[in-house]
């Protein structure tokens, strides 16, 4: 098991400098969330958190999960209200699938380093350069980036898609994907061929680096890796297993919901986890018996941790911070969703 608040990250400062959170009493964290439950219940409100958001703001969800799962939750939920624990983006999508309710996001201030590495303007030149393409992009994108997409993915999906664009359009086919270039080089190597790929990144996974990976082998040499594609160390740890350092049986290229779904069929053991380290925590309670090593302790997301139970109370209080995209973005959008979640 994780042995300290540090091992998920929450003691230690981010990647990029910024302070952990604040660390609240347990007895103030267990008022907060029985006034939430109180008040969600009140106003007919669900609470979505994503993996990576702190133990608290998970604990008192209704639901907790990826990016496109809280969607799906939130759209299918009777709740005309839904408080999105999350980044900006995500609530975005929440917003596109459901149109009729009221999505609001604790802290507007909340966003995304990879959702911010392609503007709207960049694809549609890119676009322009390359006549003919299929732009497939990855689900932590904006709306009107959204709008300007063929295909949607998720990490979990993003080789089956382009798998069945290929299918279609023939082996040969130019495709635009983006923004995430460390995923993009994941799907590369699936498939057997080059893409064109964005030149972006999530600044938590793509500072996971190789010499991270060194370093936590040192100290768990036995130990499995869940490695997620997002991650600079993808590759490193991939060429260790090419070269017989690490028993390919023991290195899994998982989206987060599949390494929750890997613990819960491989229980028990050491694991070193490669993402940001919210995920430690779901993961623990997926399973309890495993002992879990974040591949860098200071992989945590800033704007993920923005979302406080403060926030959320304020947010439910005052009905402040609705996300709410326009229909005619939005209808755009919905389209390369839609075929993201039909491949599944």
């Amino acid at each position: 098991m994780t042995d300290s608040p540090a091992a998920t990250g929450l003691g230690l400062p981010m990647l990029d400098g910024t302070p952990a959170p604040v660390v609240l009493d347990p007895a103030v964290v267990a008022d907060l969330q029985a006034e939430i439950r109180a008040l969600a219940a009140e106003k007919n409100a669900v609470i979505l958190a994503h993996n990576y958001e702190l133990p608290e703001v998970q604990d008192v969800a209704d639901f907790v999960g990826d990016s496109l799962g809280l969607s799906r939750e939130g759209a299918r939920c009777e709740q005309r209200n839904i408080i999105f624990c999350g980044v900006h983006f995500m609530a975005e999508t929440a917003s596109i699938l459901s149109p009729e309710k009221h999505v609001y996001i604790p802290d507007l201030d909340a966003g995304c380093s990879l959702a911010d590495s392609i503007t709207a303007d960049q694809l549609r030149e890119w676009k322009g350069n390359h006549p003919g393409s299929t732009v497939v992009m990855y689900v932590n994108t904006t709306a009107e980036v959204k709008a300007e997409t063929d295909w949607c993915v998720t990490s979990s999906n993003a080789v089956a898609v382009v798998e069945r664009i290929l299918e279609e359009k023939g082996a040969d086919h130019e495709i635009l994907f983006g923004p995430d270039m460390f995923l993009g080089a994941f799907v590369e190597r699936e498939i057997g061929r080059g893409m064109h790929v964005w030149d972006g990144e999530c600044h938590v996974h793509a500072g996971i680096k190789p010499s991270d990976i060194e370093a936590v082998r040192g100290e768990h040499p036995g130990a499995e890796f869940l490695v997620h594609p997002e991650c600079g160390c993808t590759t490193q740890v991939l060429e260790y297993v090419a070269a017989g350092d690490i028993d390919a049986k023991g290195v899994s290229i998982l989206s987060t919901g599949g390494m929750l779904d890997y613990v819960k069929e491989h229980p028990g053991g050491t694991k070193i986890i490669a993402t940001e380290t919210g995920m430690l925590h779901p993961l623990q309670i997926a399973d309890p018996t495993a002992t879990l090593i974040p591949a860098n302790r200071m992989a945590a997301c800033k704007y993920m941790k923005m979302i406080t139970l403060p926030k959320v109370l304020e947010a439910l209080r005052e009905d402040q911070f609705e996300v709410k995209v326009p229909e005619a973005v939005a209808s755009l959008a919905r389209v390369p969703i839609e075929r993201m979640v039909s491949v599944g």
